[in-house]
């Protein structure tokens, strides 16, 4: 039977309401006899001890009280057995719920002290616990230590001054029946003075930092090391190297995130999960034997090269622009590596990543690994254009693809930044950039004609060199619209919206030339230009029609004349049912680890050739040119004495005195 029992616990401001609920074992005869009292069918037995209205008396009593002969009943059975509360109950310790329940199985914190100073029999949790607050006493104190003993049971340090004028020592030990390290020995806060001033602090490794910015790289993983520094320095009071942060910011994200040889180890187990998910995914491997010494691994495997394609993205490449664009960027990791990345548009102009890879670097054989597998498994349709840089790796992949990536099947063309790039390189001409620009974004033959004179009659050395690029590959009026009006490889030619205010249909001309075929003639005014339109053809003697395969101007002109439907000129890639198909397959997550499939793989490890013997930051591999600077950058300034022209290790102020800093 399990009864419930309020007791009130009145003060003089407030009442406290405390509900206990005791349940009281009882003995099975007890049970059973209950049992058989209140499972009786007996109607006699139920009469005799409840009255119930009869046929005519009232059920309900007008005044809600008890019948007589029911509470006399009810009293009868509690004078029978009075209540008495428990012992229990008469008392209350309200304090003994913030006892431990296992006070010797307790985990110590770092405890927390007044004067910030250390006490004997102050407990800590760990080791880990006890060195970090050492450390940060000795930061915050500006004074230093030396570990006379580091043993699993016992940490023993000494100022570095000791038996010179400070008696500072500290002795930890872990006490095994209160599973926690307690000091024993303390000789008090130290009475020494460092003898130089740094803005460094021995004591404030990497570790310490890596402790101290976890937050912030949990926030945000591409955290400046500037911003590193600058949080070290608010937090404990000293400018660090750049070395050490950069090193505490690694320590950090591989705490986080991973170190590198585990990373190689989960990339089959995660990828086979998502295969097991999505079966649709591809996902291809190229792996080297695996050697220790002389002798063969058999269960490890070198990762040399991995593709992979999520099916989100193969579907949606179907109704994207026919358009790819490959890159590739170094990686800057533990291990030497590159990463390449194709990448197509939808009709809306959004950017939709269709594959990736990481390989050795951008060699021949990883371009062939990386647009074999690109042209087998994600764009199987022809009729595509393939833009990148002239890097002659890619060429030679091209030229390897067995026609996959040649006329009629595909066209591969140039990024003209790239092609400036290579211009400026050579010739040192900074004034005829734009020209070169302008002729690749040369829509007609006759502006590209124009602009290819100019540039010979600076010099025929210009055209000899451009003449060895086929025109089909840098120029829009020779590519035969498979750039889709896009001339670089970092998608930022999109095609500007159509805008209903700059239609001025008042300012063109429309004259019918053959209408049944759906060819105008087009006169702008008050230029006077004329051009001619093929609308079923979807060709414009200025070059924007075929580029782009969106009506414009001029086609919105003739349209407008003959009483013409321009929905119908608009190519399917940009209609909103061909965008909303991009986007109608859904990644599937791969859910808990637990879950997945067991891997009966060969264990993945990296390239031991591919690791970089250097130390500290590695250093940027590619060749830096003018696309990496800002074409317009403020001049540079002197941060010592404010002058242009010099930085600070050139400026003549720098070995001298300090009297005319404020001096141009």
């Amino acid at each position: 039977m399990q009864e419930m029992f309020s007791m009130y616990i009145e003060n003089r401001c407030q009442t406290s309401f405390i509900e206990l609920y005791v349940e009281f074992e009882q003995s099975e005869a007890d049970r059973n006899i209950l049992w058989e009292e209140y499972n009786s069918d007996s109607e006699e037995e139920f009469e005799s001890n409840y009255e119930f209205a009869g046929p005519d008396g009232d059920e309900d009593q007008g005044d809600g009280t008890m019948a007589p002969d029911v509470t006399e009943v009810a009293n009868a059975l509690a004078n029978e057995v009075p209540f008495e509360e428990p012992s229990f109950m008469r008392v209350l310790d309200l304090e003994a719920m913030h006892v431990p329940k296992y006070p010797e199985y307790m985990t110590a914190e770092v405890p927390i002290v007044a004067d910030g100073e250390f006490a004997i029999g102050m407990e800590f949790s760990s080791r880990e616990a006890v060195i970090k607050a050492v450390k940060e006493y000795t930061i915050r104190r500006s004074v230093d230590y030396r570990v006379y003993e580091s043993e699993p049971l016992t940490f023993y340090a000494k100022c570095t001054q000791y038996g010179s004028g400070c008696d500072w020592v500290i002795r930890v030990s872990l006490i095994s029946r209160k599973y926690c390290w307690v000091i024993r020995r303390y000789n008090g806060s130290h009475t020494c003075t460092r003898a130089t001033i740094s803005q460094d602090h021995s004591k404030l490794d990497s570790v310490t930092i890596a402790e101290a910015i976890k937050p912030l790289v949990e926030a945000d993983p591409s955290l400046k090391v500037k911003s590193v520094i600058a949080e070290v320095q608010s937090k404990f009071n000293y400018t660090v190297s750049y070395r050490k942060a950069w090193l505490a910011k690694q320590r950090t994200v591989e705490k986080i995130f991973g170190g590198w040889e585990a990373s190689y180890e989960a990339l089959p187990i995660w990828f086979e999960a998502m295969c097991h998910k999505e079966p649709h995914a591809v996902v291809h491997f190229e792996t080297m034997p695996a050697y220790q010494g002389d002798d063969l691994v058999g269960d490890i495997r070198v990762l040399h090269r991995v593709f992979w394609s999520y099916y989100p993205c193969i579907r949606a490449f179907r109704h994207c622009k026919p358009i790819v664009q490959v890159d590739g960027t170094h990686l800057y990791g533990k291990y030497k590596g590159c990463l390449l990345v194709a990448v197509s548009q939808d009709g809306n102009n959004n950017i939709i990543p269709i594959a990736f890879a990481i390989v050795e670097g951008e060699t021949s054989d990883a371009w062939h690994f990386f647009l074999s597998n690109l042209r087998q498994h994600v764009v199987t349709r022809d009729d595509v254009g393939l833009i990148s840089d002239r890097h002659e790796s890619i060429n030679a992949a091209v030229e390897r693809s067995n026609g996959a990536w040649s006329p009629p099947r595909a066209f591969h063309m140039f990024c003209i930044k790239h092609i400036e790039s290579n211009f400026l390189r050579k010739f040192k001409a900074p004034y005829l950039q734009k020209l070169v620009v302008n002729i690749g974004y040369s829509r007609t033959v006759r502006e590209y004609e124009v602009r290819y004179q100019r540039l010979r009659e600076r010099g025929e050395a210009y055209t000899n060199w451009l003449n060895r690029i086929l025109r089909e590959q840098y120029a829009l009026a020779f590519d035969g619209g498979y750039r889709w009006g896009h001339m670089t490889t970092n998608l930022v030619e999109c095609i500007n919206s159509l805008h209903a205010n700059q239609l001025a249909s008042g300012n063109i001309q429309v004259s019918c030339f053959d209408r049944r075929n759906e060819v105008f003639e087009v006169r702008e005014m008050p230029s006077g230009l004329e051009f001619t339109v093929d609308l079923r053809g979807l060709r414009c003697d200025c070059g924007e029609f075929q580029v782009d395969r969106i009506p414009y101007r001029h086609v919105f002109a003739c349209c407008a004349n003959q009483r013409l439907d321009w929905q119908l000129y608009v190519h399917d890639v940009y209609k909103m049912d061909q965008v909303r198909r991009v986007y109608r397959a859904r990644f599937r997550p791969l859910g808990n680890p637990a879950t997945w499939p067991a891997y009966n793989g060969p264990r993945f490890i990296p390239n031991p050739y591919l690791r970089r013997v250097t130390k500290g930051r590695p250093k940027m591999t590619r060749f830096l040119n003018e696309m990496d600077t800002r074409m317009l950058r403020r001049p540079r300034r002197c941060t010592l004495c404010g002058a242009e022209g010099h930085s600070r290790s050139r400026c003549r102020q720098s070995a001298g005195s300090n009297t005319n800093r404020d001096a141009p």
